[in-house]
């Protein structure tokens, strides 16, 4: 019997059924999509992290749960170096941050997409 805090979890990653990760498969799936979309509509990363933060506890205990923190953390830390290098450009450096901060973005779009594929946790 798989136990977690006395309720029967039917042998579920993270008590969840079948049909709860399917649905947060899919639910992921749908947040790289919209941060992708955030390169031609800036709105759609906004509405990623709300329900990144809203609907985070149901991924606790599933693979899903590294997905919502690598987006989560690939939001946060993107907003960072996107803020400093629009901050920086008067000094030239800024584009430079702008480059790299558009790359790193892309890459960690790219490497969750291919983990979220292969059914995989992401390393956190």
């Amino acid at each position: 019997m798989n136990d977690t805090f006395g309720l029967d979890t039917g042998g579920h990653p993270g008590g969840k059924t079948p049909d709860e990760l399917a649905s947060l498969r899919q639910l992921t799936l749908i947040i790289y999509v919209l941060y992708a979309l955030s390169w031609l509509l800036g709105v759609t990363a906004i509405i990623a992290i709300v329900i990144n933060y809203v609907k985070r506890e149901d991924t606790f205990g599933t693979l899903y749960e590294s997905h919502f923190r690598w987006q989560i953390r690939t939001f946060w830390w993107g907003l960072f170096w996107f803020v400093l290098g629009a901050l920086t450009m008067v000094l030239l450096v800024g584009f430079a941050i702008l480059f790299v901060a558009s790359v790193w973005v892309i890459y960690r779009l790219v490497k969750g997409l291919l983990y979220w594929n292969d059914r995989k946790p992401l390393p956190l």
